[in-house]
């Protein structure tokens, strides 16, 4: 009869839900993405594709030294150890004893009687519909809904150090190109000095030239105060107190450049990939299987127990035939009456199943609205560069060319601050774009699932 009912299992069994996702894309992809589908093991290190050393070296840091990926480490080998211990209820428990004992009686004759015993114990709960299989399975999803957990904590972790590297560069080129705006406009100021001690202007130039240069060396704090956070981020994010990482911006270095072309695949396999994604169909079904285990509590238990013992009342008889005792027992147990509190659970855990059904669906609109913002949001990036590009060279020329007609006198002064405001706006929203393109990039890889790689669960 045990073996019969050992194959049974209530509840329901869990089959991974359809996860409709369109075949392509949304719009039309840029001429740096293609549908080709990404290397796992090149998409797991994505950063190296940029060639920055300083870069892999972060990665390499806040991969090792993140407090929070240490906290999710722990949270895993948590629910590994809370699997075996679930596991263990499969198989009997076992206990040995042993015991000796003297008492001594002073009644008119003087007594001393001596005890020994040996017992061997054990008993089963045979899980004959299944309710502890259930829970297994239910705590090895946990197990897998966890590692995904930190898988996801990985790949949110090395996208933010890309980006806030990404940041720190182009803070790094912008606060350059203040100084040698700077540099320039105290030249143009000294030139207005120079046509105004000579009669050739007023002093409204000079006054102008002035404001202007001192227009654009207040922007040296907040580009300075900006780069003193982004710093303090990445020391944060690798586990380190602000200041301990300062040693590899120096000397600052170009933003890094996204490769000429990336594979982004398509929508069903970049979900497929998400440990997001994973960690909600997992967490769907250790809730399914929590509805066999609730189930469970509504059908007969059936528990055996058996002992062996050695009693004698001498140590030299411990080990006698006569000393041996042996006992087995069955106990078959049945709720009557609960007043509907089984069937209340089974309603419970059936609702907690729907809401992560729910959830896993809102996972999945979430990450396809993620990814295609991030498509899209990298590839008109990188036309504003292009643009911003065009426009730092053309403001670059027209702001010489204005310098050396007014110092002809060919125009006036107004031209020429107008120039150099656009050449300092150009060249300042030029840099910052290279950093967004590279900030978005890393979003991208996200959005993808890149960052992480898939390993065994013991």
């Amino acid at each position: 009869m045990v073996l019969a009912f050992a194959g049974c299992l209530v509840g329901p069994d869990f089959a991974p839900p359809a996860q409709p996702a369109p075949e392509v894309w949304r719009g039309p992809l840029g001429p740096a993405l293609s549908t080709d589908a990404p290397d796992d093991a090149s998409l797991a290190h994505w950063w190296d594709a940029l060639g920055d050393p300083v870069l892999g070296e972060l990665e390499r840091r806040a991969l090792e030294g993140s407090r929070d990926l240490a906290i999710a480490e722990a949270r895993l080998r948590e629910a590994r150890a809370r699997r075996r211990g679930v596991r263990a209820g499969l198989f009997p428990n076992s206990s040995a004893s042993a015991s000796a004992g003297r008492t001594h009686a002073e009644r008119g004759v003087p007594e001393t009687r001596e005890s020994y015993d040996v017992a061997f114990d054990a008993s089963w709960e045979v899980d004959l519909f299944g309710g502890l299989r259930r829970g297994v399975e239910a705590a090895s999803a946990d197990l897998a809904a966890s590692e995904a957990d930190l898988r996801a904590l990985q790949v949110a972790i090395a996208a933010e150090v890309a980006q806030a590297y990404a940041d720190l560069r182009a803070l790094q080129r912008r606060i350059a190109l203040a100084q040698e705006n700077i540099r320039v406009q105290s030249e143009t100021l000294e030139l207005t000095r120079w046509r105004s001690e000579a009669g050739l202007t007023t002093q409204l130039d000079v006054e102008q030239a002035r404001a202007n240069l001192e227009q654009t060396r207040a922007a040296l704090p907040q580009l300075r105060s900006a780069l003193s956070a982004s710093s303090a981020r990445l020391a944060l994010l690798a586990g380190e107190p602000p200041g301990a990482l300062d040693a590899l911006f120096e000397p600052p270095a170009p933003v890094p450049t996204p490769p000429a072309r990336i594979a982004v695949g398509v929508p069903a396999a970049a979900l497929a990939r998400r440990p997001d994604v994973a960690r909600a169909e997992r967490q769907l079904a250790a809730e399914t299987a929590r509805i066999g285990v609730a189930k469970a509590q509504a059908f007969p238990r059936l528990t055996l127990t058996g002992s062996l013992g050695l009693d004698a009342l001498a140590a030299s008889n411990l080990l006698s035939a006569a000393s041996y005792s042996s006992s087995v027992l069955g106990n078959l147990t049945q709720i009557v009456l609960d007043f509907g509190r089984v069937r209340a659970t089974i309603e419970a855990q059936e609702a907690v199943r729907d809401a992560a059904l729910a959830e896993l669906e809102a996972t999945l609109l979430e990450a396809l609205e993620e990814t295609e913002n991030a498509l899209v949001g990298f590839e008109q990036e990188q036309q504003r560069r292009l643009a911003l590009t065009a426009a730092a060279e053309a403001a670059g020329l027209a702001a010489q060319l204005s310098r050396d007609q007014y110092a002809a006198g060919l125009i006036d002064f107004e031209s020429v601050l107008v120039a150099e405001r656009a050449l300092f706006t150009s060249q300042d929203q030029l840099a910052a774009s290279e950093g967004q393109v590279a900030s978005n990039l890393a979003r991208l890889y996200k959005a993808l699932g890149g960052g992480w790689q898939s390993e065994a669960t013991p």
